[in-house]
């Protein structure tokens, strides 16, 4: 029986060295390649599994790795070819109004393999640390251009939404629940009539990370909400609450179409690419001027406590404080303030 010599150090070190030129761990030597999936068969299998804002976010630049990279194996690209990819990502961004030099390309297309390589780890096909595009630096985010409207501009968005288009009374209400209760687009469109408790002037919202909570609106807007409902919902309550005139529930594609046409109105709301963000970013900076940080923070709806470490248990706003808010932005008496 012959038995074969045991590698030297020597032999072993240069084994390390090749694998790691190689980009490859020796946990991989012991997996049947034929196991290791392709880009074209395992990103469908993740974009079943995150959530419909995820999917909306990486969906077109996880079609466009299937496109280029879609037969090779999740193993295979190095991070220097991950780079190159964001790279030509941003390279080959359309050229819009709002175009920010395609940096935001080049981020979500890194962002969107981190969420690949993460799933690929958590299923076992790659090992913990793994995760190719991690070593990818994304690209430094430019600042928002976003600001706070004038009251003046708040005004006239306010009008052209409701005195123009094919459904007046749906963007009025669109504009007026942004503005009061700073949500965003998803968190409008999840809204349900089961969701208001008209008692106390709350309208529960369900936004970004699965987060929801109870915010304070108006008594005018809580007015609105619930005949809208009755109109064009009847007697559905788990439904989405914002619907067409049909009965069917509306999608970001009102947005879209409703800025648009504000846009045709208002010149300069085109000209700065305003949307529904800015309404948001317009009540919380409100906030924050007139009632602090802490309350402005409860009001956007954000759970972080890192902006104020340990502190944040005793300095955290509650949802009376958020309600007095609203009064004075509404001009309207709230049950809660």
């Amino acid at each position: 029986m012959s038995f074969m010599p045991l590698a030297t150090t020597g032999e072993l070190d240069a084994a390390r060295l090749l694998l790691d030129r190689l980009g490859v761990v020796p946990e991989q030597l012991l997996n049947d390649d034929r196991s290791m999936p392709t880009f074209g068969e395992y990103v469908p299998q993740v974009a079943a599994a995150v959530s419909a804002g995820t999917r909306r976010v990486y969906g077109s630049y996880w079609d466009r790795i299937c496109e280029q990279w879609g037969t090779r194996r999740l193993d295979e690209p190095t991070a220097t070819e991950i780079g190159q990819f964001a790279q030509q990502a941003k390279a080959d961004v359309v050229v819009r109004a709002n175009a920010r030099g395609g940096h935001l390309a080049a981020e979500h297309t890194i962002a969107a393999m981190r969420c690949i390589y993460r799933h690929a780890i958590a299923d076992g096909y790659l090992p913990e640390g793994r995760n190719f595009a991690i070593r990818v630096p994304k690209p430094r985010r430019q600042a928002s251009a976003r600001r706070a409207l004038l009251g003046t501009q708040l005004a006239a968005i306010s009008t052209a939404a409701s005195t123009t288009g094919n459904d007046r009374d749906l963007d009025g209400l669109i504009i007026r629940l942004h503005v009061e209760t700073a949500c965003r687009r998803g968190g409008a469109l999840s809204l349900r009539p089961a969701d208001l408790d008209p008692s106390q002037c709350l309208a529960r919202l369900r936004e970004k990370g699965g987060t929801d909570r109870w915010q304070p609106i108006s008594p005018t807007l809580m007015r609105h909400l619930r005949l809208h409902h009755e109109q064009r919902g009847g007697t559905q309550g788990q439904a989405p609450l914002l619907c067409y005139r049909n009965g069917k529930p509306i999608t970001y594609r009102r947005y879209d179409h409703l800025w648009a046409r504000i846009g045709r109105h208002l010149p300069w709301v085109a000209a700065q690419q305003i949307s529904t963000h800015w309404l948001r970013h317009t009540t919380l900076t409100w906030v924050e001027r007139h009632f602090g940080y802490a309350v402005a923070h409860a009001y956007a709806g954000h759970h972080s406590r890192n902006d104020f470490g340990a502190t944040a248990t005793y300095t955290r706003a509650d949802v009376y404080e958020v309600a007095a808010a609203l009064a004075a932005l509404t001009g309207e008496s709230h049950p809660l303030a």
